[in-house]
């Protein structure tokens, strides 16, 4: 295998859910970049892929970049991975990447899972537009920011939110959101999965009541107002 950065998509929560052509690279190449080595051991074990695995965080990114540069203009094929889903969506690696592109080094994406599609695919609202979002901005007056701009925008908008952090998110969306619809999504493709679905009040009340423990994925239904305006306007 020639020297090439392979972007490789990885399971979400059920580890079947990773391609035939994931699995080659991920045995193939030298070396497996992974935001946490420790979630990746699992997917390792159940698929016994033997590949060398290391570390890759925000912080210290610029030295360890510099490393696997020098790898990759030495002939080394590098996987990059992230503890689920798709790579530098919601998590570091972008800079590897831009360094990468900057040096020659050949970008191979190996596309699958993502829970933001995930989620999406099931909420039942509208596909063919939306909006990623990611995570809120930590400040309050970026997370105001943010919320604000959704709010005439027509377009459904994907999130993901921690277990920590989501009960004050919630509480923000209400007061800047009303009672805008939302799909809450959790350990999805897990053996646990579940959808709740309702008000942004309604699906607050619920987690106060029995809380999430693990990272969540939102699809919050876009403005029914500018929908409305958009239709006259095209004569639909």
């Amino acid at each position: 295998m020639k020297g090439a950065l392979y972007i490789v998509s990885t399971p979400i929560g059920n580890l079947e859910d990773i391609t035939l052509r994931a699995l080659r690279v991920l045995r193939e190449v030298h070396v497996v970049v992974a935001e946490d080595p420790g979630y990746t051991e699992a997917l390792f074990r159940h698929h016994s892929i033997a590949t060398p695995l290391t570390s890759y965080h925000a912080s210290g990114k610029e030295d360890k970049s510099a490393v696997l540069l020098t790898r990759l203009e030495d002939g080394h094929a590098v996987a990059l991975v992230s503890d689920a889903g798709t790579p530098l969506v919601g998590d570091p690696g972008a800079y590897l990447v831009a360094q990468a592109i900057k040096a020659g080094i050949q970008i191979v994406p190996i596309p699958g899972p993502s829970a933001g599609l995930a989620a999406l695919s099931a909420s039942g609202m509208p596909a063919d537009t939306f909006v990623f979002q990611g995570f809120l901005p930590r400040t309050r007056d970026g997370r105001r920011r943010t919320l604000k701009a959704m709010r005439t925008d027509p377009r459904p908008h994907v999130l993901f939110e921690t277990a920590e952090r989501l009960d004050a998110t919630l509480a923000e969306m209400i007061v800047v959101l009303g009672h805008r619809r939302l799909v809450l999504a959790c350990d999805l493709t897990g053996p646990d999965e579940d959808f709740l679905r309702g008000t942004i009040r309604e699906i607050r009340r619920r987690c106060r009541s029995q809380p999430v423990r693990s990272e969540v994925t939102l699809v919050v239904k876009g403005s029914r107002a500018q929908s409305r305006m958009r239709k006259r306007r095209g004569g639909g």
